[in-house]
């Protein structure tokens, strides 16, 4: 394989211009879900402003760029997909008809094994290592907003009375609802993650936003927009409060849904579910073809889709040492984890005793 590696920075701005002209035109060739903006340049190249070891390798054919590998990568040789973690979509971005070798691949970029949580699908090289596979609800608003609520209606009929008719309720009890899908104002963006980081707390759970890198990349992507790429923060205010906000990143054709949060002392109008509705308006008027509500298992999201996408997690190894050890220490930890978070009788437990442990810790 002709495979060149570089820095972030060192990307060129042919191959950068390259890249995003190749996700630009996945939908046209059958691979929708290279649309998903994790996989834009924008994002690797945040990342490597936040986190050491991201490299790109880029794969040519007759000296033009064929794909694009971006990855995270120790001095030992352990790679993983950028922003493992955080990041809801992961693999090899290429144009139609490209194949590879998971292995070759991997040997050319100096890993000896390749770790992800969110594979996109499409990527039978890497997934052949997978070892499991999980769903990722999505709402489609190609149509528009008026066939995805009439679909909605039809799914949860419920769900969707009620969740607009808490949308009256509070206007009527808090004053005028107002929606700003692309908020500017870094006030509330540190609003969002102040809710989001109690919201951890409360729940067991880690707060991503007490790691600076993750806070750091988060305000970054706020500062990038272009035409292929932004980061977006929507808020739903209430009386010229804010009540709910979500912070996400658009691609020309997806809008990942990936930090949501709101006020508590609201809970009981649903907030959250109300400015769902709105981004999803909102982006169908943008062109967006669907929200992807990430890997995770929530009512709301089963409340919300129209269908579900599927993603895959585990390992691409070559036989190396530093492989077999990585994936002996990472692999019961990753079957535990998705044995409690799939079966019922272990998740609601566990869930229960998280929650009393973040209570303690908030001293409620």
């Amino acid at each position: 394989m002709d495979v060149t590696l570089h820095r972030p920075g060192e990307l060129s701005a042919a191959d950068r211009a390259a890249w995003t002209a190749m996700q630009s035109k996945a939908h046209l060739h059958g691979m929708a879900e290279l649309a998903n903006p994790f996989l834009s340049p924008e994002f690797t190249l945040a990342m490597g402003r936040c986190r050491r070891g991201v490299r790109i390798a880029v794969v040519r054919e007759d000296g033009e760029p064929a794909a694009f590998f971006p990855f995270q990568r120790t001095v030992t040789g352990v790679g993983r997909a950028v922003g493992l973690g955080v990041s809801d979509s992961q693999g090899l971005m290429h144009g139609p008809g490209f194949a590879w070798d998971a292995r070759e691949l991997l040997r050319a970029c100096g890993l000896a094994v390749w770790e992800f949580d969110h594979l996109a699908g499409g990527q039978q090289p890497f997934a052949a290592g997978a070892s499991g596979s999980f769903p990722s609800p999505v709402m489609d608003v190609d149509e528009g907003y008026e066939a995805y609520l009439r679909e909605l209606r039809r799914r949860a009929p419920k769900f969707a009375r009620t969740t607009l008719a808490k949308g009256r309720r509070l206007a009527r009890d808090c004053g005028e609802v107002r929606y700003v899908h692309d908020e500017r104002d870094p006030g509330a963006l540190a609003t969002l993650m102040e809710w989001k980081s109690a919201q951890y707390r409360r729940t067991g759970r880690s707060d991503r936003f007490a790691r600076a890198w993750i806070t750091s990349l988060t305000q970054g992507l706020f500062h990038t927009s272009s035409e292929s790429f932004a980061g977006i923060l929507s808020v739903l205010y209430a009386g010229g409060r804010p009540v709910a906000a979500h912070f996400g990143l658009r691609s020309e054709r997806v809008l990942a849904c990936w930090f949501p949060a709101y006020d508590p002392e609201f809970a009981k109008y649903s907030p959250g579910l109300i400015l769902h509705l709105r981004m999803a308006e909102a982006a169908a008027a943008d062109g967006i073809a669907y929200l992807d509500l990430g890997r995770g298992q929530k009512e709301y999201k089963d409340s919300l889709k129209t269908r579900e996408l599927t993603v895959h997690e585990g390992w691409v190894t070559r036989r190396h040492p530093v492989a077999l050890g990585h994936r002996a220490r990472r692999a019961p930890v990753r079957a535990l984890r998705n044995t409690v978070l799939s079966r019922p009788e272990f998740f609601e437990p566990a869930d229960k005793l998280l929650k009393r442990v973040g209570k303690i810790r908030s001293g409620s």
